[in-house]
């Protein structure tokens, strides 16, 4: 079996790859961002990119979701390659979004940054020639206790405030994948895998509205929608190909919220302010 490679180690996934890749006893490879990649790596899985804070930091954004890319595909010996996208691409579509369906951006907004910049790593990794395989993930939650991605920053002023000012109308729905399902189906992809795109979701969306309610329901906390802010639609995500070649069930985020909070709690207790 080749061993793998995971690029953007640091980071959440990258990380929780690590420590599966560890628990199984598998053969693997975790560079620094600047270490010099020599021989052959093996099944990579590039983990490198932004998030929440693409928007303060538009070339950085270009640089690991492209530039970086570039320059593993150009320069490197690897057997395959998973990049790891997101279905964010998909939010100004209506229905149920599949992997096949045409992606809407436009360049006139600044936030579609994000999207053309996962879509154009997408577009030159399945350009190169090479074997790859470009994953699609919704929103992925976990203990991933410094994000201040939207549910790690609910979750966190509840437990360590006890109140919540949601800056997002309670109407929206956003679908949520747990790392532990996340982390399983890509290392199966990186060792094997039919398509060329896959959608890793949940495949079922969830409102602010029943996460605040629970997360209050959980920790007591006070929760404050914000009413000046707009009300936007995400797409529900097929998961029918991994549902197909995977066997994949999803976890639902409502019923992992519980464990979540307390984890949270624990970590809140551990790491009190100003220590």
């Amino acid at each position: 079996m080749n061993p793998i490679t995971v690029l953007g180690a640091s980071g959440f996934i990258g990380s929780a790859l690590v420590k599966k890749l560890e628990q199984t006893g598998t053969e693997y490879f975790a560079p620094g961002r600047d270490e010099t990649l020599n021989g052959p790596l093996g099944n990579v899985i590039y983990c490198i990119g932004l998030t929440a804070d693409f928007r303060s930091h538009p070339f950085e954004t270009v640089e690991a979701h492209v530039c970086h890319l570039l320059r593993i595909l150009r320069d490197c010996d690897f057997t395959s390659l998973v990049y790891l996208s997101s279905a964010r691409v998909y939010q100004n579509q209506k229905g149920v979004a599949r992997e096949e369906d045409p992606i809407q951006v436009s360049s006139l907004d600044r936030n579609d940054l994000y999207n053309i910049s996962k879509i154009m790593g997408e577009s030159l990794a399945l350009a190169s020639g090479k074997k790859i395989r470009v994953v699609r993930l919704s929103n992925v939650y976990g203990d991933d206790f410094t994000s201040q991605n939207f549910l790690p920053s609910l979750i966190r002023e509840a437990v360590s405030k006890g109140k919540v000012t949601v800056h997002t109308a309670p109407e929206v729905e956003k679908d949520y994948v747990s790392i532990q399902d996340a982390v399983e189906v890509l290392l199966k992809i990186a060792a094997g895998a039919g398509q060329s795109i896959y959608n890793l979701a949940s495949g079922m969306n969830v409102s602010n509205r029943a996460l605040i309610q629970k997360i209050s329901e959980l920790t007591g906390c006070e929760a404050v929608f914000d009413p000046a802010v707009p009300t936007t639609t995400f797409p529900v995500i097929s998961i029918d190909g991994i549902r197909a070649e995977f066997g994949f069930r999803p976890r639902y985020i409502l019923d992992d919220l519980s464990k979540l909070v307390d984890s949270y709690k624990k970590h809140s207790a551990g790491n009190p302010v100003g220590r």
